[in-house]
C-alpha cells in the first residue's frame, strides 16, 4: 500500500515540502529511498531533515505496507514497540493486542483499537512480506 507522504504522523506541510522537493511524494517512495542507512543519510542530506526523523518516517511507511494499517494504526503499533513489518511478523497476536489496548487506554491514540482478529491478520500479512528496512 502507498499513501501520500502527508499521511505519516509527524509529517506536516513543511516536512512534506522538503521531501517533495527531493522527489518523495508517497510512503512507497520514502521507504524505497530510506530503507537502508546509506539511503537515509543521502535523503537527510538532500532534504535537510534529520536522519533520525527520516528513519522514524521510514519505519512508519514500512508498517503502512500492511493492508489496514494506515497512519493511526502505524503510530499505535510503533508506540507498542513494533517499528517494522519484520518485527510485526514475530509477534504473538494476543499479547500484542493486549499491549495495544492498554496503551490506547492510557494515551487514546485511536478511536477504535484493533481486535485480536485484526492484529492476527496483520501478523499473517507481515509473514508473507519481504523485509524492507535494514540498519
Amino acid at each position: 500500500m502507498s499513501y501520500p507522504i502527508l499521511s505519516i504522523e509527524g509529517v506536516g506541510p513543511q516536512i512534506a515540502a522538503k521531501l517533495k522537493a527531493v522527489g518523495v511524494r508517497t510512503t512507497a517512495t520514502l521507504l524505497e529511498r530510506a530503507k537502508d542507512p546509506k539511503g537515509r543519510k543521502t535523503l537527510a542530506a538532500a532534504s535537510g531533515i534529520a536522519e533520525s526523523k527520516i528513519l522514524q518516517f521510514a519505519n512508519i511507511a514500512d508498517l503502512m505496507r500492511i493492508r489496514g494499517v494506515g497512519a493511526e494504526y502505524s503510530e499505535l503499533l510503533e508506540a507498542a514497540g513494533v517499528d517494522t513489518v519484520k518485527e510485526l511478523k514475530n509477534r504473538n497476536p494476543a499479547n500484542l493486542t493486549k499491549a495495544i489496548l492498554e496503551l490506547n487506554a492510557a494515551r487514546q491514540l485511536v478511536r477504535l483499537p484493533p481486535s485480536t482478529k485484526t492484529v492476527s491478520k496483520w501478523i499473517s500479512q507481515a509473514k508473507t512480506m519481504p523485509p524492507m528496512m535494514t540498519y
